[in-house]
């Protein structure tokens, strides 16, 4: 059974169609990228996956549940990371992750803090106030937050912005870890394409609103001619189709 089912999946702003009749199916236990440009829909995507928006038109299946109706079924057992969305600011990083604990009934709560903040190195920061934190470390405590409950779905917005190369590769690895010991899916929207190649079976390559290309990395490095992610990234976005990009 597949993770996500979409389905004509569309969002309307006024005169703006910010998403334009999507379909996509992620399977169980795959990592799958959302790619394109600023403005290409993928938070939209991503907001309307999790029922902050009300999509305009079309369905969404997560976990077996119609998002329309049964929404609080399947954010039970999903989870969110974005460096974007800010945690409470005057509390610790301690008291947000037991917060999160508690809102998704995470048995012994303590332990599995324990366990993220040896993971993710942030041990040292589990006293000091969100508002304290640097970029990156917000964006280490962020994914400590998605990952407390052991989600079965986990949706990503850029996880690494914010990070330097070292830190970055050391989240890529927790992702890589629990993603193989868990068995959890993984929808990740990136513009760094090293880590969409290292992490993602299947990618979407949105833009305008539309999906307009999608296949496994090797499948769209062929397709157009080229040696790695951004290259294809560039030849949507300039809105050179394959059959240009090779020639």
């Amino acid at each position: 059974m597949d993770t996500i089912r979409v389905s004509a999946l569309s969002k309307r702003y006024g005169e703006t169609l910010a998403v334009d009749g999507i379909d996509f199916a992620v399977p169980r236990g795959a990592t799958v990228g959302l790619l394109g440009g600023n403005g290409a829909g993928k938070t939209t995507t991503i907001a309307m996956l999790l029922g902050l928006l009300v999509p305009s038109a079309g369905s969404i299946r997560v976990l077996g549940h119609d998002m329309a109706r049964d929404r609080f079924a399947a954010l039970a057992r999903m989870n969110f990371s974005s460096p974007y969305v800010a945690l409470p600011q005057r509390l610790t990083v301690l008291e947000n992750l037991r917060v999160y604990g508690h809102l998704y009934d995470v048995r012994d709560a303590a332990r599995r803090i324990a366990e993220l903040a040896e993971e993710l190195e942030f041990g040292g920061l589990l006293h000091r106030k969100a508002g304290q934190l640097s970029a990156g470390q917000r964006t280490r405590v962020a994914l400590a937050k998605a990952l407390i409950n052991r989600p079965e779905l986990l949706l990503l917005d850029e996880p690494t912005a914010s990070l330097d190369p070292d830190t970055g590769d050391l989240l890529r690895g927790v992702l890589e870890r629990f993603r193989a010991a868990s068995g959890a899916t993984i929808l990740l929207a990136s513009h760094n394409m090293a880590e969409v190649e290292r992490l993602c079976s299947f990618v979407l390559m949105m833009k305008r609103g539309r999906i307009v290309d999608r296949g496994t990395p090797d499948e769209l490095l062929h397709r157009y001619g080229r040696d790695d992610l951004e290259d294809v990234f560039l030849d949507i976005a300039r809105s050179r189709g394959a059959a240009e990009a090779v020639r």
